[in-house]
C-alpha cells in the first residue's frame, strides 16, 4: 500500500509557554541518576542533562511536542479519524527549529481511545523533566529515549520506516478497534524535526511496554531465531539494565496457567495481521516481575477489572472474536499478564520493516552465510509462524 500523500496544515508561531518551560530543562536536577550521569558504563538509564551530546536535541523535541499536543487540546477530535486525518501534516516553527506532526488527529484519537488524557501526555513529553537514555543492545543506529516518568518510549526512525508506518496506520487503527487487548505496541505519535536548514530527523512515540519498571528483574527482546541473538549479561550485582535476547532465554518458561490460551490466540491474531502487512523483524518484548503474596490470587477487584476490560472503543465484533480478557488493576494493563507467581510484561514492537527487494536479497545472502541456522530475515509468513511457535514452546 502506498503511503498517504501528506496534506499540509497551518504553520503556527512558537508557543511562549513552551519556550519558557524548555529553559527549565537546562537547569541542574538532583537525584541519584543525575549524580551518576557521567558513568554510563555503570548505568542502563540516565538523564540527558546539560553537557550531554543529545541535550539540545531533546530540549527541542520537548518544546516542539508540548506545542504540538497543545493543538490537539485546543482542537479536540469529535469522532473517529477520517481519511484526511491520516494524511495530515502540521508544521510548527519554533526558535531555531521546526517540528512536524504527521497524522496528528489520528494519533490524538488513538490516545483518547486508550483513556490517555492529552494534558498528561503533554506533561510527560514536555519540558517538565529531562528525557532518559538507556544503553540499547539493538544493532540499529536509532536513538532511544524515555520520557522523564518512563511512561513513553521515543525512537528515531528512517524516512522509509515512517512511510511504512503511515501507510499501515489506517489498518493498524482498525486492528486495535477490533482487538482492543492486542499485544501490538501502542503507537502514539510520529514526528519530524528539522534544525535550521538541516535534514529532517524522524521519530516515533509509543507507550512503553516495560512500565512501571521499578520491580522488573529481567527483560528480553525475542525474535524466534538464533543468529546474533545473544547478549553478554551484566555482572552479578551490577546496576546495568540490559535487554537480553533469544539465546539468553534458554531454559526459561513463562508460567501463565489459564491465561496461556488467551495469549496464544492473541499472538495468532497479531502475527497474522503483521503477516498481512508484509512486515518482519518485529520483536516480542518480555519482562519478568515477581508478584508479592498480596498480589496473587483473584483479589477483590474483579468487578472493577471487568469494567476496565470492557471499556474503550466499541466494536461490532462479538467479545469472543475480540479476544478480550480481564485486565489487571495496574498502570499499562494492556501489556501486563499475570501468572500464578510472576507478572509478565509483553508487547510486539518494531512494526515498520517491509519485506521488499532489499530484505529478499538479505534473506538469500543469510541462507548462504548461515546454513542450517535460524535468522531474522525470512518471509513474513515464516516469521509470523516461527514467533508464534516460540511463544507456544515457552509458555505453560
Amino acid at each position: 500500500m502506498a503511503a498517504p500523500s501528506p496534506r499540509p496544515r497551518e504553520v503556527l508561531a512558537p508557543s511562549p509557554e513552551a519556550g519558557r518551560r524548555v529553559a527549565t530543562s537546562s537547569s541542574s536536577r538532583g537525584g541519584l541518576l543525575w549524580r551518576l550521569r557521567d558513568k554510563p558504563p555503570r548505568l542502563g538509564l540516565f538523564e540527558i542533562g546539560p553537557g550531554h551530546e543529545l541535550h539540545r536535541l531533546t530540549c527541542m523535541m520537548q518544546a516542539g511536542l508540548w506545542a504540538a499536543v497543545q493543538v490537539s487540546i485546543d482542537h479536540p477530535l469529535l469522532g473517529p479519524p477520517t481519511e484526511e486525518d491520516f494524511s495530515e501534516v502540521m508544521t510548527q516553527v519554533q526558535e531555531g527549529f521546526e517540528l512536524g506532526t504527521l497524522a496528528g488527529p489520528a494519533f490524538a484519537w488513538l490516545r483518547h481511545s486508550l483513556g490517555l488524557a492529552e494534558k498528561d501526555y503533554q506533561a510527560s513529553l514536555g519540558p517538565g523533566g529531562p528525557y532518559l537514555q538507556f544503553l540499547s543492545t539493538s544493532k540499529s543506529k536509532a536513538s532511544f529515549f524515555l520520557s522523564h516518568d518512563q511512561r513513553f518510549f521515543l525512537k528515531t526512525q528512517r524516512r522509509k520506516e515512517v512511510r511504512a508506518l503511515l501507510a499501515h496506520l489506517p489498518r493498524y487503527v482498525q486492528h486495535l478497534r477490533r482487538h482492543p487487548h492486542s499485544l501490538l505496541a501502542r503507537l502514539l505519535g510520529v514526528h519530524s524535526l528539522r534544525v535550521a536548514q538541516g535534514k529532517k530527523k524522524y521519530f516515533i512515540i509509543m507507550q512503553s511496554v516495560f512500565y512501571p519498571a521499578s520491580r522488573i528483574s529481567e527483560r528480553y527482546d525475542i525474535k524466534g531465531c538464533e543468529v546474533s541473538r545473544w547478549v553478554d549479561p551484566a555482572p552479578e550485582g551490577s546496576p546495568l539494565i540490559l535487554v537480553l535476547k533469544d539465546l539468553n532465554f534458554q531454559g526459561k518458561i513463562i508460567y501463565l496457567g489459564p491465561q496461556r490460551s488467551w495469549l496464544l490466540r492473541q499472538m495468532e491474531l497479531d502475527t497474522t495481521f503483521l503477516r498481512e502487512l508484509n512486515v518482519l523483524d518485529y520483536s516480542l518484548l518480555v519482562a519478568f516481575h515477581c508478584r508479592h503474596k498480596d498480589e496473587r490470587g483473584p483479589g477483590s477487584s474483579l468487578v472493577l477489572r471487568t469494567a476496565r476490560s470492557v471499556q474503550g472503543v466499541q466494536s461490532q465484533d462479538e467479545p469472543g472474536a475480540q479476544n478480550r480478557r480481564l485486565l489487571p488493576e495496574a498502570p499499562n494493563a494492556l501489556h501486563i499478564l499475570d501468572g500464578p507467581e510472576q507478572r509478565y510484561f509483553l508487547g510486539l514492537v518494531d512494526l515498520a520493516t517491509v519485506y521488499g527487494l532489499r530484505k529478499r536479497l538479505e534473506h538469500l545472502w543469510k541462507t548462504l552465510r548461515y546454513p542450517g541456522r535460524t535468522f531474522s530475515t525470512v518471509s513474513p509468513a515464516r516469521y509470523a509462524r516461527r514467533l508464534y511457535q516460540w511463544v507456544e514452546a515457552h509458555t505453560e
